[in-house]
Formats: C-alpha cells, structure tokens, sequence
C-alpha cells in the first residue's frame, strides 16, 4: 500500500500542476489541450516526482531513466510538472508558450529542450522510439528504464502494435508504457468510432506485463501500480492501463468531447480554479 504522506505530497504537486495549467490556458491566446492533460496529470505527477530515476542534475547520467510523451499534444502537461521538478521557470512557460522561438512548442522539441528524450507529435511514433531505446540500453548492459506515455486513440496506429510485437521478441523488461484510456478520441468516444475492448487483453495477447488502474486519477492507486513493476532486467515489457477521465475535476469540462482542446475565459478560469480547490480539500480530508 502506497505511503500515505507520499500520496498526499503527490496529490498536492497534481493539484498544483492543475491549477497552473488553468492560468496559463486563461492567459494563452489560444487552444490547448486541456482535457487530456487534466487526464494525465496525476499519472505524470507521479511518473516525474516518485517513480522515475531521473532530475535535471542527471541530465547526463547514461543510468537515467528515460521518457517519452507519445501523445506530444499533452507537452505543456509535461512542461509544467517538469518545472514543479526544477527542470524550467513555470514563468518562462507562461511567457513564451506557442511563441516563435519559444522552448516551449505545443509539441515538444528535443532541438529546444535537449533535456528531452525525443520529439514527440506525429502520433504512433512514441512507443516505437522507446522500444528502441530500450533495445540500445539492454545491448549496452544498461540497468535504467524507458517509460512511454501514450493516449489510447494513437494505439489505433498500426506502428504501435509493430512496436509492441517487437519488444515483446526482444524481451524489453526495461520498457514500461503508460496508455492514458480516457476513452475519448478528439471528435467522439473510443467505443463509438472504434472498438477497442477488452483493451487490456490486447496487449496481454501481444506477450506484455499488464498492470490495469481502474482509476487513474486516484494517487494512491497510481503509486500502488507503479511501485510494483516488474524488475528492468525481467523479460516482458510492461503495459500500464491507466483508466482515466478527460477533463478531470472541472465541472464543465469532464468527457466533454468539445474540451479535446480550447481556451477559458475569466469565468470559465474562475469556475475551474473554484472546482479543483474543492477537489484538493476533499482530498486532505480523505488522507
């Protein structure tokens, strides 16, 4: 069972990492793709500040764990957490986000931020890289692990399951992939475009290790999945189905199909910030 003050450090790092999405998509003269990054957040809180072996001062530690967003339209998710870790100034974020010659591209870009593991955007691409890498670290005698974080609509793509195929042959114990299962796809629901259940099972039939979190936007479950992975030397690339909800803990954007992506007013960015305080309080109760 994951640690109590742990969980309660990471719900509150989730928290923050929301609430600062929420201004920076109030401030933003434009769309961003705030409803699967609301899905993510707690999966990537925890994957960043518990989990991975991995701070800016390991920038060059070949013994680093290594991460790719696949679904790279959820990077400024990933920027803003990654700056709760020291990697960046949220403020920079905030000040250059979507601006020519910004770091910080709606999509990530490795040329930008050499921090980054890959650039990431066309979807499909990311499991195939990691897959990749963690090939090159088990040739290497390598002991870290490569994490993948996919949505469940880019695991349609047929290179995903190449992929998946590939690194079950390899015996990749090193490679651990996240799908983010908010089963909303960016103009319908998963199961009225395209049938993927039983999902699990998929990839159980493709040879992987599947962990399944029935919520994954319940901390505790989150780090109770996490903390138990299969040793990196071991021969089965692990899968994490992570059951989430789009839009999570704002009222007016939970598996709202047209919150694929946009852009809040002050009202909106009010009513927003109201709700995710309401959740974090609920949440001290709780722990």
């Amino acid at each position: 069972m994951a640690d109590k003050k742990e969980v309660l450090r990471l719900q509150e790092l989730a928290h923050q990492a929301r609430v600062n999405l929420v201004k920076l998509c109030g401030a933003y003269n434009g769309s961003i793709h705030m409803g699967g990054d609301m899905s993510t957040i707690d999966v990537l809180t925890c994957l960043f500040h518990h989990t991975m072996h991995i701070s800016p001062a390991l920038q060059d530690d070949p013994e680093r764990d290594r991460f790719i967003l696949s679904k790279g339209h959820g990077a400024v998710c990933m920027y803003i957490i990654m700056a709760l870790k020291g990697f960046f100034d949220y403020q920079e974020i905030c000040d250059t986000y979507g601006k020519e010659g910004s770091k910080f591209g709606q999509h990530p870009c490795k040329m930008r931020l050499p921090m980054l593991d890959a650039s990431t955007g066309s979807l499909g691409h990311g499991l195939p890289i990691a897959a990749g890498l963690a090939a090159s670290a088990r040739q290497k005698g390598q002991k870290h692990r490569v994490f993948c974080l996919m949505g469940d609509g880019e695991t349609c793509e047929g290179s995903v399951w190449e992929a998946a195929m590939l690194a079950h042959a390899q015996r990749l114990g090193n490679l651990v992939a996240v799908v983010d299962r908010n089963k909303q796809f960016m103009t319908s629901y998963s199961e009225d475009s395209m049938r993927m259940e039983p999902y699990a099972d998929k990839w159980r039939a493709f040879g992987w290790h599947v962990i399944e979190i029935a919520d994954g936007n319940d901390m505790t479950q989150v780090v109770d999945a996490l903390e138990h992975l299969p040793a990196p030397e071991s021969d089965s690339p692990t899968m994490i189905v992570a059951n989430t909800t789009k839009g999570k803990n704002i009222s007016f954007m939970e598996k709202q199909i047209n919150w694929h992506a946009g852009s809040l007013n002050k009202e909106d960015m009010q009513v927003a910030l109201g709700d995710l305080e309401k959740v974090i309080e609920q949440q001290r109760k709780e722990l």
